[in-house]
């Protein structure tokens, strides 16, 4: 399984940051392929101001998938403008964890 660690800082006004992520997960819900294949947290650390994002997904299939849909490039536009010149993205491969994928 892949994984991506997105981080950023972002101070401005929570009600479109919130909207754009939101509107993400629920597009992604709603893709048959990204629902049963691609998994995505989002989180916001006690400093109230950096933002961290996790996506998870089964297969390159699924990732090409989703990276060809307009909600996802719609997303990714969103998250760097928020994230202006703070983003920083790091994938990674998972080799082990719990039962419950926590």
């Amino acid at each position: 399984m892949r994984c991506i660690t997105i981080t950023y800082q972002y101070s401005g006004n929570e009600t479109p940051w919130r909207a754009a992520i939101d509107d993400f997960l629920a597009a992604i819900a709603a893709d048959p392929v990204t629902a049963e294949g691609f998994a995505y947290q989002v989180a916001v650390a006690d400093d109230g101001v950096s933002r961290i994002h996790w996506g998870h997904w089964d297969s390159q299939d699924t990732l090409k998938h989703l990276q060809s849909q307009d909600f996802f490039k719609t997303f990714s536009g969103h998250v760097k403008a928020f994230a202006g010149d703070t983003l920083t993205a790091t994938g990674a491969n998972v080799v082990t964890r719990t039962e419950n994928g926590w």
